[in-house]
């Protein structure tokens, strides 16, 4: 089941109707992907307990744009969907872009809005090379080429999602190709929604003040041992501001999701108990 919301934004209810009584999980993708890539997660919670929002950012997906300037807005248009939909009390988990929305949304959130924050495939700060950025503004197909290559440590997934045998390189090049196509014309980018994302990801500087005006928060960190996009060591300085739990998934890289789905799932699980 799926959710569209006045913002306009789209959120997976993970095969569920949406209940605001329930706890909720907020899941937050990263740069030029969207909701699917939670959709086991997504499934999981919302079959055991909880109510899910797996949320296309603005500008991503489903949602209309335009796509916002930086991760300050596009945290606070996730506490705007919060509230629309009478959320009070939420757990946000974000992988890479989206862990710095959700670290920035839970900073800015009011008191006890935010039960935990869980930040996968994370790093801070979340610099974009030069030569990297250039790449993704003039030649955005290249460049995705280039990041789905560092972004995973093997060539197969492993039970249970997306399936055994299933070739990640080419699901994760189909999604961003699919997710940049779907964003031409769309306002607020200056070259591509892919050079955008990475920008703002560049820019972010707010997240150790962000971190120290936690409270009452139950903080984790989910990384990839072989990881090269976000090095699990440039999360060091985050988890000690965050006091929080570091889970590692051995055979991991970036996207952990596809790559260690039951893993990662089964840290989600702990870190959200």
């Amino acid at each position: 089941m799926s959710m569209p919301t006045s913002a306009p934004l789209y959120a997976y209810t993970g095969g569920r109707p949406f209940d605001a009584a329930l706890p909720c999980v907020v899941f937050l993708h990263g740069a030029l992907h969207d909701h699917s890539v939670w959709t086991l997660a997504a499934r999981w919670f919302a079959h055991h307990g909880h109510s899910v929002l797996a949320v296309d950012l603005p500008g991503h997906g489903r949602s209309a744009g335009p796509a916002l300037p930086d991760i300050e807005a596009m945290a606070d248009a996730v506490l705007a969907l919060l509230a629309e939909r009478g959320v009070r009390r939420a757990a946000l988990v974000g992988h890479s872009m989206g862990s710095l929305i959700a670290l920035e949304a839970a900073s800015r959130a009011a008191p006890g809005t935010v039960s935990h924050l869980v930040l996968v495939g994370t790093a801070y700060p979340m610099r974009v090379s030069p030569a990297l950025l250039d790449t993704a503004a003039r030649q955005p197909l290249v460049a995705i080429d280039q990041v789905v290559t560092f972004s995973h440590a093997s060539m197969a997934a492993k039970p249970s999602y997306p399936g055994p045998g299933a070739w990640l390189h080419g699901v994760s090049r189909a999604l961003m190709r699919q997710v940049l196509a779907r964003s031409e014309g769309v306002a607020g980018v200056e070259h591509n929604l892919f050079h955008h994302d990475f920008s703002a990801c560049d820019r972010y500087a707010h997240g150790l003040d962000a971190a120290a005006q936690l409270q009452g928060v139950r903080c984790s960190l989910i990384v990839g041992a072989r990881d090269r996009m976000t090095v699990p060591k440039q999360a060091t300085a985050m988890a000690k501001a965050l006091g929080a739990e570091v889970h590692t998934l051995p055979t991991a890289g970036h996207v952990l999701m596809m790559e260690d789905p039951d893993g990662l799932l089964a840290a989600l699980r702990t870190a959200l108990a």
